[in-house]
This record gives structure tokens, C-alpha cells and sequence, in this order.
């Protein structure tokens, strides 16, 4: 979003994420997405919160690894909802943020993107490489300094579920959803600085 509106380029968000569970933890992203959306004055659109129509659609993938066919299957899902809609409301091109995230395989989402937007004539999908060039860095950054809530599975209730299986298998406790904000680390650490 940044690098977007440092560049001029004319961008406007399109959040819908019917994966993401449960409901607040669904409010919660969707907030820091529009808390940012209005610091840089960039549009934001909020899109339905389909859940029952995610969970019809990834139906017998609740057992898939992630990275495997539920992804692709929830990737086209919400490409092709952002592919129809900038078609009908006269966007050209289409992109994503999922690429950012190291655990994300980006030929994956870039099939996605692009099987989403070839039905539309007038939209492209742009696979840039968030990643590159300090991309991933930068995001990190951003995110202390604005004091994010901090993300600690993909969003969707199998990838909550199989998180906190891996952690309880390493002795770890299991994701405390909506609790985790960089600006509470960041404090944390100057207090054992301080000592």
C-alpha cells in the first residue's frame, strides 16, 4: 500500500477475505486494513463476508496441507470475486498482498490471479514481487511502527486448526487470536533494554 501510493499509482483496496475465521477475528484484520487504508488516504472497499459460500466451495479440503488444493481453491475464489467486480466497476488491473508472506507460494497465487482476471477483458492481474528489494523488510517495519495486530496463521479455520496441532506438538501454547500487536512487543523489548 505504500510503495502503491508513493508511486502514484492510482489503487483502491477490494477487502474480501470470506476465509478468514472466526467473525472477529475477520473484523479484527479487516480493521487494520482500513486503519491504514484512511492514514494513507487510499479507498478501501469492504466486500461481503461470504463464509458459507468459502466453506461450500473448499468442501472435502478441510484436510488438505496448506499450500495445497484448499489454498488454490480459496485463492481463486477470492480472485475471481475481485476480478468481476473490478471489471464492472472499471478497474484494469488487479493485484494482491498475499505474495508478502514467505509461507505463500507465489506461483500459486499468481495462477490464481491470472486464471481470475482472463475472463474480463480490460483486467490484467499484476504479479509483482512483493518480496524483493526489501519488500518483505519493509513490511516488518511498517508494521512495528504502526503497532499491527500481528497475524499468527493464515486465516482460515483449518490452517488455526493445523497451527495449533504444530504447536502443541513443539510444546508451545496455541494461538491466542486478537491479543498480539507489535506495539506490545516493541514495548516489551525497551523494557528489557532498559534493565
Amino acid at each position: 500500500m505504500e510503495a502503491l501510493k508513493a508511486s502514484n499509482i492510482d489503487t483502491t483496496i477490494f477487502f474480501y477475505n470470506p476465509n478468514i475465521h472466526p467473525e472477529p477475528e475477520y473484523e479484527l484484520r479487516k480493521q487494520e486494513n482500513i486503519r491504514f487504508a484512511k492514514k494513507i488516504d487510499m479507498p478501501f472497499i469492504d466486500a461481503d463476508y461470504d463464509k458459507d459460500a468459502w466453506f461450500e466451495r473448499t468442501k472435502g479440503q478441510e484436510n488438505e496441507p496448506e499450500r495445497g488444493e484448499r489454498c488454490t481453491t480459496c485463492f481463486d475464489m477470492r480472485f475471481e470475486v475481485t476480478a468481476k467486480y473490478a471489471a464492472q466497476n472499471n478497474f484494469d488491473l488487479i493485484s494482491s498482498t498475499l505474495g508478502i508472506s514467505r509461507w505463500k507460494d507465489m506461483e500459486q497465487i499468481n495462477g490464481c490471479g491470472h486464471r481470475a482476471a482472463k475472463p474480463f477483458e480490460g483486467v490484467d492481474y499484476w504479479d509483482f514481487n512483493w518480496r524483493k528489494k526489501g519488500g518483505s523488510s519493509r513490511m516488518l517495519e511498517i508494521s512495528k511502527k504502526e503497532g499491527f495486530y500481528q497475524q499468527e496463521y493464515c486465516g482460515c479455520v483449518y490452517s488455526l486448526r493445523d497451527t495449533n496441532n504444530w504447536r502443541l506438538s513443539k510444546g508451545r501454547e496455541r494461538v491466542q487470536r486478537g491479543v498480539k500487536f507489535y506495539q506490545e512487543a516493541l514495548q516489551s523489548l525497551d523494557l528489557e533494554n532498559l534493565s
